[in-house]
């Protein structure tokens, strides 16, 4: 195979793998729709930001493209492009840094959770009744509203992180090897025995 062949291979594989991510991440979501705030798109976000990179970056922001195409448009639309692809670039630059700690990724995971609720309730009252008077009081009421729906999304996460993200990681990772072989081997997989 020469190498004009051989990059346009792998530049085909890139779009099909961004593809099958962002439709893998808006299928679990559609899955889990009938349960409210109970969600898998923090787990694949961070998974494909952590196993394929900027690829998987991309792949979030394809997701959070076709959302407003099933949704309609709303403040949400800016809080998803603002959350969904900074996730996925946390977990990746995690993985850079080599950590594998199962504990330490799933607090993230939380930490990142907890974000979530604060930065959609500060895009809706915002954009809704503008940063001016009384800008936190309206905040903390329109944040206390949504307050057992981000809980759920916590504790969710919280169970779901220390559960699947270390197999699930290791999966892709293999994967990822086989399609990105020049990957530095620092960076592979989860499966070390000192890791927790």
């Amino acid at each position: 195979m020469n190498q004009k062949t051989s990059f346009a291979r792998g530049a085909i594989f890139r779009v099909a793998l961004v593809g099958i991510c962002a439709a893998l991440i808006e299928a679990v979501k559609l899955a889990l729709a009938a349960i409210p705030n109970v969600e898998g798109v923090t787990l694949l976000c961070a998974l494909f930001g952590y196993c394929f990179g900027w690829y998987g970056v991309l792949s979030t922001v394809v997701f959070v493209s076709i959302e407003p195409l099933i949704y309609g448009f709303n403040t949400w639309v800016l809080s998803y492009y603002l959350y969904w692809p900074f996730v996925a670039i946390v977990f990746l630059f995690l993985r850079k840094r080599g950590i594998k700690n199962r504990f330490l990724l799933t607090a993230v995971a939380v930490l990142l959770t907890i974000w979530f609720g604060v930065l959609t309730s500060l895009v809706d009252v915002g954009l809704f009744t503008g940063f001016l008077k009384n800008f936190w009081y309206r905040f903390a009421v329109y944040y206390w509203r949504g307050i057992w729906f981000y809980v759920v999304q916590i504790v969710c996460n919280a169970v779901v992180f220390p559960l699947l993200f270390r197999p699930l990681a290791n999966l892709l990772t293999g994967l990822s090897d086989k399609f990105f072989p020049n990957r530095k081997k620092s960076e592979k997989g989860l499966d070390k025995s000192n890791e927790m």
